[in-house]
């Protein structure tokens, strides 16, 4: 939000466009995640308590495995690398069409979005069993680059503002 507020010449659509994706990128990371601090302890203590049978030991692995599948690939990871890579798109965009920073900052975006789009790919379709490799390889290295680019980018505005 406060990128989108510094970016001045930038298209108001746009701005407003990289925000709303944004905050729905960090909103479905958010509900990947949080499924670690609560449900899984919950999971493990059931799965390692000795009064537990077989069969809800059998439950705990189809629990967690779900809960994995839904919230960790299908939310947090697909989605999460899907608005992500929206908005790191959008930004690279409105980077390019504003005065304050370098365009190679938005050009850098522009390279560092298709990444995690691919990379959102990785356990759709044929691939859902064992993950598509390429995405695989993709992510970390789109997350080290972007990582990056944050981090010059920051840098940069401060220098310029």
């Amino acid at each position: 939000m406060l990128l989108s507020a510094t970016l001045v010449g930038a298209d108001p659509t746009i701005l407003s466009l990289a925000t709303a994706v944004g905050l729905l990128a960090a909103l479905v990371q958010f509900l990947g995640l949080i499924r670690w601090p609560f449900a899984v302890p919950h999971l493990a203590r059931i799965a390692i308590d000795p009064a537990t049978s077989p069969a809800s030991r059998e439950a705990v692995e189809v629990m967690f495995q779900t809960l994995n599948r839904y919230l960790g690939v299908a939310v947090g990871e697909h989605l999460g690398y899907l608005f992500t890579g929206g908005w790191t798109a959008l930004t690279g965009v409105a980077l390019i069409q504003s005065a304050t920073p370098h365009p190679v900052f938005g050009i850098a975006g522009l390279v560092l979005a298709p990444l995690f789009l691919l990379g959102s790919l990785e356990f759709v379709g044929s691939f859902e069993p064992r993950g598509w490799k390429l995405a695989g390889t993709l992510v970390p290295l789109a997350y080290i680059g972007w990582s990056v680019w944050l981090l010059t980018l920051g840098i940069g505005l401060l220098l310029t503002t």
